[in-house]
């Protein structure tokens, strides 16, 4: 054998020999220490567990901590008397180490860590999850009740409060980022293995065969005790290669009359090689799927970036709902005390004769009807903190601090005296660069291509070169039934076998090539155009994000243009409404007036004042909206990505 082949066979017989119950029979008890021996070496393993620890490695599982559902020690820190005072800063910096949808991400982060490990391990992928969840709607979204009636109504309104659950303002709605579409594409050419395994087998045989004659047996009967014990050694590679290393033992003892050995020893170590030439071949093709576990490490770490937007989007967004709504509460409160002390007014006014009774009932009614709307305000005020309190908790109301505690906007909405807003071309392009998800679809795109590259090869034809090599060796004691004399060079023990087995005294080599012609190919033909037809679908898809990127880009800047000519008037319908209340006022004082007019006159203020507030909201909320559009709301509110990523702060 040549030389170049030794050093793997010896090193597989010297690990048989170490283990082999001949050779521990054969060889010499150890020597006595010697007193001038050295002294004991220093290890780093004092107890001895390092080498078993390393042993059973491959077969313990990864240890993964249990779900802390508590919640932070920031949310007890913010209550105070019963109060939970929050900032919007705060209510971002909750919503981060709270949210349940953002830990959920967070588990998708070391899920893809282990399709990595599965990948170079030469398993097939399982695949990540594109399906990420918005924040609730809130009580401020599209059928938002804020403004209850238009301030162009000439007849005074209230309403009634409906349940929240039913305008479908609770839930959490579902987006799928994915631009592979649900059906998997095919595996392709198949992915060596590339994590090694050992064999062994070890066994004895006991074996009795009657016989019709003696030529073969003594005694007519053919006894023999058959002892096997084999290790073997298997791996792939990258190449498409597949190397396999076995080392095999047979030691028997029978009463043949055929063997010039008995007992005898049959050993050999076998080296077996095969390389796929078309079919397989590559490091590229068969590192693949190690390529896209790669890009879906970096899938699943923009997709929690995401869901950070998408969390962060919807707390500024429900806190800017919340400001207003408590906002709203404090006009809706001080309409109504104008409605008591006006009909206090009437009713000395009706006293002294300068009013008709009618009016007195007027005012009663309107006393009514603004403490029906306090009374929605409120409603609505308590629906929205507990909205809120579900998004920047853990545990909601299962925690009786945080159930208990009313929530108090620190922060008022204000509104800048001017817009600084880029051209829409700059817009676009940070969105282009900023935006989460257009790079995952990217992503997406190159690991739907990279699949197709083992469709492809699936449809070549099977050319392997196989090799093998061979060392063999037998041993044993000359058969005394038999008259003849065995050759010298075989006789001996088990050393015998291992001395023939190292200097190669009975090769075998041999080199090949096997080929595999499919006489009709279908299935591969069938799967390569399927995923081309799948890869043009994700570059449509891909191109529908980005336009509906650029529509939310545009949509946004149309909304902050809106939102800000909508506040504009708001105000100045306020402004004039509350100068035309005082001067009906006036004129009731003077008895120029009735409470019929005043009270007309306060509605249109009362109703002006929410549609200001809601205005307001609307603005900031078209500010936020854009911020996500180009992809910097979580710079914009402080969140670092960094931070976010780790599970608690």
């Amino acid at each position: 054998m040549p030389q170049r082949l030794m050093k793997p066979f010896c090193a597989v017989c010297l690990c048989a020999v170490a283990a082999s119950p001949w050779m521990a029979a054969q060889s010499p008890s150890a020597p006595p220490a010697s007193n001038n021996a050295a002294p004991p070496r220093v290890v780093s393993d004092p107890d001895g567990l390092e080498g078993w620890r390393q042993i059973k490695r491959p077969f313990v599982e990864k240890k993964v901590a249990p779900v802390d559902l508590t919640n932070t020690s920031r949310v007890h820190d913010l209550i105070r008397a019963g109060n939970l005072y929050l900032s919007l800063a705060d209510a971002v910096a909750l919503a981060v180490e709270n949210n349940l949808d953002v830990e959920l991400q967070r588990y998708a982060l070391p899920m893809a860590d282990t399709e990595v490990v599965r990948a170079q391990g030469g398993g097939q992928l399982r695949g990540v999850l594109y399906t990420l969840n918005e924040t609730p709607t809130g009580i401020g979204g599209p059928n938002s009740p804020l403004v209850t009636t238009a301030a162009t109504q000439s007849t005074p309104g209230t309403s009634v409060a409906t349940n929240a659950s039913e305008l479908a303002l609770l839930g959490e709605p579902q987006v799928n980022y994915s631009t592979q579409g649900t059906i998997p594409l095919s595996v392709g050419s198949q992915i060596p293995v590339y994590d090694p395994a050992i064999t062994a087998q070890y066994n004895i045989e006991h074996m009795n065969t009657p016989q019709l004659s003696s030529t073969l047996a003594q005694a007519g009967d053919l006894e023999a005790n058959i002892q096997n014990a084999n290790v073997g050694y298997n791996q792939g590679f990258s190449t498409g290669a597949n190397v396999s290393l076995s080392y095999t033992n047979l030691r028997e003892s029978s009463n043949s009359l055929q063997y010039f050995f008995n007992p005898f020893i049959n050993s050999g170590v076998a080296l077996n090689v095969t390389q796929p030439l078309l079919r397989g071949f590559g490091r590229e093709l068969n590192r693949r799927f190690i390529r896209i576990a790669g890009n879906e490490q970096k899938i699943t770490s923009l997709l929690f970036r995401q869901q950070l937007i998408a969390t962060v989007y919807g707390v500024v967004r429900l806190y800017t709902d919340l400001v207003a709504l408590a906002e709203d509460v404090k006009v809706k409160q001080d309409t109504y005390d104008f409605a008591k002390t006006l009909l206090q007014n009437t009713q000395d006014s009706v006293t002294e004769g300068t009013q008709a009774p009618i009016e007195l009932t007027r005012a009663r009614a309107q006393v009514s009807a603004t403490q029906q709307d306090l009374i929605n305000a409120q409603g609505l005020l308590e629906e929205q903190e507990a909205i809120l309190k579900t998004v920047i908790t853990r545990l909601g109301f299962a925690d009786p601090e945080v159930r208990s505690a009313r929530l108090i906007p620190t922060d008022p909405l204000n509104i800048p005296p001017s817009d600084e807003t880029p051209s829409i071309e700059e817009l676009l392009n940070q969105a282009y660069r900023q935006r989460p998800d257009l790079a995952q679809a990217g992503l997406q795109t190159e690991n739907t291509r990279i699949s197709l590259e083992g469709s492809r090869n699936a449809l070549r034809p099977e050319l392997d070169l196989v090799g093998t090599a061979q060392s063999n060796a037998l041993a044993g004691d000359p058969n005394l039934l038999l008259a003849g004399v065995p050759a010298s060079a075989y006789v001996g023990g088990y050393g015998t076998a291992l001395q023939q087995i190292f200097t190669v005294k009975n090769p075998t080599i041999a080199v090949g090539l096997q080929l595999t012609l499919p006489v009709r190919n279908r299935v591969a033909q069938s799967d390569a155009a399927r995923d081309e037809l799948q890869l043009r679908q994700t570059q449509i898809r891909e191109r529908q994000l980005r336009n509906q990127a650029q529509l939310e880009v545009e949509d946004a800047v149309i909304g902050m243009r809106r939102a800000r000519a909508s506040y504009d008037a708001a105000a100045q319908t306020r402004q004039l409404q509350e100068e035309s209340l005082e001067a009906e006022q006036i004129k009731f004082m003077e008895g120029a007036s009735t409470s019929f007019f005043v009270i007309q006159y306060q509605s249109y203020v009362a109703q002006a004042r929410s549609t200001e507030l809601a205005a307001k909201g609307a603005y900031l909320k078209a500010k936020a909206a854009l911020q996500r559009a180009v992809g910097s709301i979580l710079d914009d509110n402080g969140v670092s990505f960094d931070i976010a990523r780790s599970s608690r702060h």
